[in-house]
């Protein structure tokens, strides 16, 4: 063999030779890539709601998004939170934790009542309130009734009760929700805006004139524009005022404008001065919250919160609507499990029976629904 064609030889050798080291390092990295791709906490570097288009259900680090919802169980209205978490329960697919809070002598029966049923499966936590917090902020008024009551306050400690969330979601106990709380859930809220209501003026909700009670739907059926020291906030007295039974807080902003230290200022000076309306609205735990957050606040859809449903105990709207709305609230002297209120049909669907015993329905008769 001539030496040319031992040079062309070795040649032809060193070329398959780097042929195939490329291709087995090829190889290696195509393993590596598919490797990283299909490990689980790839997109856990940054939470999937930065990805167009991610599907609806928040996930960080492989974990499904939490969602606290605030509810206040009082002993006498045990039935109405029971009946509105497992509503919520079973008309979601999310991750929602329960903030239960009541007081001390009704832990023991609330979880008596969690264990038992479809609930017992539920996450939550029992929170108990303070009463303490309350000391020199709100004085024993007998024609307060219910709102004197230490629980209707603590939607002002939010918080205090939820400390390690960013976000929350505070109800009262006398409402159903027929939609998926996530929605509610990711209620856009405006840049500096601690909560979203749901106005009083909106198209959802008929303005409502109780006999005796005066306009409940702006600012002056809660203040009292007598005084001075209302005047001089230079709040319109016919603002739409919002309803503080069901909202969604960033904590995260309501901790950085120490909004609960805003609220126990103006109900600390409500005992000095009596700055709320006597003779219009008698609400004591919304006229601070209407001043904290006047003109600050964003809204909620109002099919969100479909209210004054306990205002009277007639039917107020079409069974058409009540059946599209996401959430109905029971506001007012009537609640579905007194003895005579609207829409008790549907309330009576997520109400589970005390297994104690202690908690009962009172009814006068049995209402009829054309819902279906």
């Amino acid at each position: 063999m001539s030496f040319r064609k031992v040079n062309i030889v070795i040649l032809v050798l060193a070329v398959v030779l780097f042929l195939l080291v490329l291709h087995h390092n090829f190889l290696g990295l195509s393993s590596l890539l598919r490797n990283e791709v299909s490990d689980s906490r790839f997109l856990g570097l940054e939470p999937i709601n930065f990805v167009p288009n991610a599907p609806s259900l928040a996930l960080l680090d492989g974990k499904q998004e939490e969602i606290p919802v605030v509810i206040a169980a009082s002993e006498d209205r045990l039935g109405g939170a029971i009946a509105a978490i497992n509503s919520i329960q079973h008309n979601t697919r999310s991750n929602v934790i329960f903030y239960i809070v009541t007081l001390n002598n009704t832990a023991d029966h609330l979880r008596s009542w969690l264990s038992s049923g479809s609930l017992k499966n539920i996450r939550y936590r029992i929170v108990n309130f303070d009463t303490k917090l309350l000391e020199g902020k709100v004085k024993e008024d007998p024609d307060q009734g219910e709102s004197m009551k230490p629980l209707t306050f603590a939607r002002f400690y939010l918080p205090v009760l939820v400390p390690n969330a960013k976000k929350a979601i505070y109800m009262d106990d006398d409402v159903i929700v027929q939609g998926d709380i996530l929605a509610l859930y990711h209620t856009p809220l405006k840049p500096g805006h601690a909560a979203a209501f749901s106005e009083d003026c909106d198209s959802a909700s008929t303005k409502v004139v109780i006999r005796g009670a005066g306009n409940q739907y702006n600012y002056i059926g809660y203040l009292d524009y007598k005084k001075e020291r209302i005047r001089k906030l230079s709040m319109k007295a016919s603002t739409c005022s919002f309803n503080p039974g069901v909202f969604v807080a960033n904590l995260t902003e309501w901790k950085r404008q120490n909004i609960t230290n805003q609220l126990e200022k103006w109900m600390q000076l409500n005992v000095e001065e009596g700055l709320y309306s006597r003779t219009l609205a008698g609400s004591i735990t919304t006229p601070p919250l209407l001043i904290v957050f006047y003109q600050q606040h964003s809204t909620i859809d109002p099919m969100w919160n479909v209210r004054h449903l306990g205002s009277s105990a007639g039917k107020r709207y079409s069974p058409q609507f009540v059946k599209a709305a996401k959430l109905l609230h029971w506001n007012g002297h009537f609640k579905p499990w007194g003895r005579t209120a609207s829409y008790t049909d549907i309330w009576e669907k997520w109400y589970i029976p005390d297994p104690t015993g202690k908690f009962s329905l009172i009814r006068r008769h049995t209402e009829i629904s054309n819902i279906k």
